[in-house]
């Protein structure tokens, strides 16, 4: 027997609300399309901004120079000081003299990278670095600053052939941690333990040109299939960016090995693809 709804004498549902829908005020109708705007626009904001921080570097600290040595080149005695620089400081445009500097400067970065890139270049750069070194203030500052840009501006497909991303426990068993493998280890450590020891530089995230060195043996050190680049991108972004679905972290190349009075460590299962 079915059961019928009484309604009230007034017409109107009991069960109905009449509490109206929410709507979202205009703050956060502004602050969620804002948000959404700022993640648009913040990665091309942040290129103009490198860009336009790169030209000035090469204006400020090698163009600007250049242009004062053409400046003095130029003076010939039919040509006075006076007609150079009306030429340089009225004459040509302000943006026009700055791209010729940024162009003329780009030139030099290339001849000198081009310079060092042979034999007699890289032994004269070696002997003025060495120079540079017995300076008491410089030699505490210009080893640091080039282990950075050495590490930054370096040529990974002759320094790191192949995919030289590892994982390792630097911390706890199943603890594991990105790393960079950087050269081999040291030898004395080496030889005390009797194993082949390798140097993996471990990145921080968000800031992964800043982490720590450890010195780990060989066998103990998963190989991923990364490259550097897609290492870097993990590890800046804190894991929100990851590699595509065939590269995991989960998934070494190899399985490790471990001394005989340590158990041995099992590749993580990938997980289960939809």
């Amino acid at each position: 027997m079915s059961q019928t709804t009484q309604i009230p004498c007034g017409g109107q549902d009991p069960n109905r609300s009449d509490v109206p829908p929410h709507r979202d005020s205009f703050f956060d109708d502004f602050r969620r399309f804002f948000v959404r705007g700022l993640a648009a626009l913040l990665p091309t904001l942040i290129t103009i901004l490198l860009l336009v921080k790169l030209w000035e570097i090469l204006w400020d600290y090698l163009g600007r120079h250049i242009i004062w040595v053409i400046k003095q080149l130029s003076v010939r005695p039919d040509r006075p000081v006076a007609e150079v620089k009306s030429l340089w400081d009225y004459t040509l445009p302000l943006w026009l003299v700055e791209l010729i500097g940024v162009v003329l400067a780009i030139v030099l970065v290339y001849v000198v990278g081009l310079f060092v890139g042979n034999f007699i270049g890289r032994t004269a750069w070696r002997l003025a670095e060495t120079g540079l070194m017995r300076i008491p203030l410089i030699r505490f500052i210009y080893p640091a600053v080039k282990q950075v840009t050495d590490f930054v501006l370096a040529d990974r497909k002759r320094h790191l052939p192949g995919s030289r991303v590892v994982a390792v426990q630097p911390h706890a068993s199943g603890i594991w941690s990105i790393g960079l493998v950087t050269g081999p280890g040291i030898r004395s450590l080496a030889e005390s333990i009797g194993q082949e020891m390798v140097t993996v530089f471990i990145p921080s995230s968000p800031t992964a040109f800043s982490g720590y060195v450890v010195v780990v043996p060989r066998q103990s050190v998963v190989e991923l299939p990364l490259t550097v680049e897609e290492a870097m991108r993990l590890l800046l972004t804190g894991g929100v960016i990851t590699p595509g679905q065939s590269k995991t972290i989960a998934e070494p190349l190899r399985q490790p090995q471990r001394p005989d009075s340590q158990p041995q460590l099992n590749p993580l299962p990938l997980p289960p693809t939809t």
